[in-house]
């Protein structure tokens, strides 16, 4: 039986990355000044993207009327779930990797905003 080396070998990255990845230091959490200045200090999308996504338990509570423990609520954040990597997807089509201006940062924010948690649903009850 031939020794299974490029197993080992994977299977040994796979545990020296995993090690390696629980001593970096956490990512400090998104603020919205960290985007104060996007024409002279530009952003990633994914970072905004990933501030959208932080704000969405507001943005339910806020579609919603109802805060953490009701239905609605719930089901609003589950959606969000689901509809997550499609608006990841959408945005990524539309826009640039690189955010430079604040015209840019608010069209990706809201557009990421209502993607997730639309809000116009609320109007036609």
């Amino acid at each position: 039986m031939k020794f299974p080396t490029a197993t080992v070998i994977l299977v040994s990255a796979a545990i020296f990355f995993v090690l390696w990845n629980q001593t970096r230091e956490p990512t400090p959490p998104i603020d919205a000044s960290n985007f104060n200045n996007p024409a002279s200090d530009p952003v990633d999308r994914s970072r905004v993207l990933d501030w959208a996504v932080e704000e969405v338990p507001r943005l339910c509570k806020e579609a919603t009327g109802v805060g953490e423990g009701a239905s609605e609520y719930a089901d609003c954040l589950n959606a969000v779930k689901n509809r997550e990597p499609v608006c990841r997807r959408a945005i990524a089509d539309r826009f640039p990797d690189t955010i430079g201006s604040e015209q840019m940062f608010r069209d990706v924010s809201v557009t990421m905003m209502d993607c997730l948690v639309q809000h116009s649903r609320l109007l036609g009850e």
